[in-house]
């Protein structure tokens, strides 16, 4: 059987990587001239399970309310006439209640945790080499409210198995000697030993490139503009893909069954097709800085809560990663952010980095109101879904590569989590309606 994956991001990458394995022909389509030039380009990357909370959550509306108009806060939003941003808001509300958030949190950390243990499988199988560390994650608060919100959170995730302990200042500075300047300022912190940390868009190169070596066909610099189809109801399937190829030409690539892991722009493609997906771009901002001290420069993960950042250090590299623009699909990078990461990074490792020579970056992170990836099948027998992630989809990309390929296989992953157009099975390995 033939599949064709479009989008060549670690979801995209990831779910060839597992067809190929579960035996099919596959091949990757993508606009850009390589895999992970996008969205997985340049992210915080974190391997977060432990702080994988919705967004949507009770206390998020007063948050958002008050981050209005502040062009450095860390949610900004900028009102459009658009409708889908304004279905996409009323959705989020609906979200926000404490019930939604306690479901929406046990799907995330679900998916969450089966993905870490899929990248440390492909990891050992494969040998790539990503500036990983398995120094766990440590999320320090300078408000002793936020730190206090956080306990019930941790304690939730404790109970769904993730070791999230809350801490004190003294002990944040111990584990990260490197926040030794701002300790006066530290109220509390929690750290997950298990988390890690790591290069995106070495890993999706690097099993790009494996794939590719067990006869993945990539196709790059190929823009796909519309899915044709035939039949109707219960009979209707996806025939093929047209695409205008680096040479300029339009063509139609067949296929047997396609997955669409295309991030923000899956919901542009599919919805001429009657799949109305709640999925909107937030765009996130990266900075990238040259380690100048290694001594003064963090080793551990970072979140910083105020401030909403995260800190990865890459080999000689330092990321720092946040913020979200809700404005459309405008990548253009905005001063006033990119200025507000520098300054506080610099505030944290004064003496860490090179701070005037930044490299800044943004990608359009895909976001569903409840931060519930969409993934499984459509309403047409051979199409689906891989897209949604928000800002995990580095956390989640290994193992909704694998749940992807487990459901066109015909079966129910092993994980209790809410896949899209399934019945929702707390039993392992159940065998669904096979794709033809």
């Amino acid at each position: 059987m033939k599949v064709i994956v479009l989008g060549a991001g670690i979801i995209g990458t990831a779910s060839a990587w597992f067809l190929k394995k579960q035996g099919y022909d596959v091949t990757v389509i993508d606009r850009q001239p390589g895999a992970a030039q996008e969205t997985s380009f340049a992210n915080g990357c974190q391997i977060s399970v432990s702080h994988a909370e919705p967004w949507a959550n009770p206390a998020a509306p007063m948050k958002v309310l008050k981050w209005l108009g502040k062009e450095d806060a860390p949610l900004l939003y900028r009102f459009r006439p658009e409708w889908l941003q304004w279905k996409w808001a009323v959705a989020f509300l609906r979200e926000c209640t404490a019930a939604r958030t306690d479901e929406n949190i046990r799907n995330i950390v679900a998916l969450c945790e089966y993905s870490r243990q899929t990248l440390q499988a492909v990891r050992a199988e494969t040998g790539i080499q990503y500036d990983h560390l398995t120094r766990g994650i440590l999320h320090f608060y300078t408000e002793e409210k936020e730190f206090e919100d956080s306990l019930p959170a941790a304690k939730l995730m404790r109970d769904l198995g993730c070791p999230r302990e809350s801490i004190g200042a003294d002990e944040v500075v111990r584990i990260e000697p490197a926040l030794a300047s701002i300790r006066n300022k530290i109220v509390g912190g929690d750290f997950t030993a298990t988390d890690e940390s790591g290069d995106v868009f070495k890993l999706t190169t690097g099993l790009a490139k494996k794939s590719e070596e067990a006869g993945v066909e990539f196709r790059y610099s190929t823009s796909i503009t519309r899915l044709i189809t035939e039949g109707a109801g219960a009979a209707a399937r996806v025939t093929g893909v047209e695409v205008i190829n680096p040479d300029g030409r339009h063509e139609v690539l067949k296929a047997d069954t396609f997955v669409v892991a295309m991030g923000s722009f899956s919901q542009q493609l599919v919805k001429p097709l009657g799949i109305d997906l709640l999925l909107y771009p937030g765009k996130g901002y990266s900075a990238t800085y040259q380690i100048t001290n290694p001594d003064a420069a963090p080793t551990v993960s970072l979140t910083d809560d105020g401030y909403k950042l995260v800190v990865s250090r890459l080999g000689d590299r330092l990321r720092v990663a946040g913020t979200c623009e809700l404005n459309g699909y405008t990548r253009e990078l905005n001063t006033t952010r990119c200025e507000a990461i520098t300054r506080r990074t610099r505030e944290l490792f004064p003496d860490g980095c090179d701070y005037d020579n930044p490299t800044y970056w943004t990608g359009l992170r895909p976001l569903t109101p409840s931060n519930v990836p969409y993934v499984g099948k459509t309403k047409f027998a051979n199409l689906y879904l891989n897209t949604g992630h928000g800002t995990l989809g580095w956390t989640m990309g290994c193992g909704s590569g694998r749940a992807i390929a487990e459901i066109v296989s015909g079966h129910v992953p092993e994980i209790d989590f809410a896949f899209t157009g399934l019945p929702r099975w707390n039993r392992a390995r159940q065998v669904v309606t096979q794709a033809a």
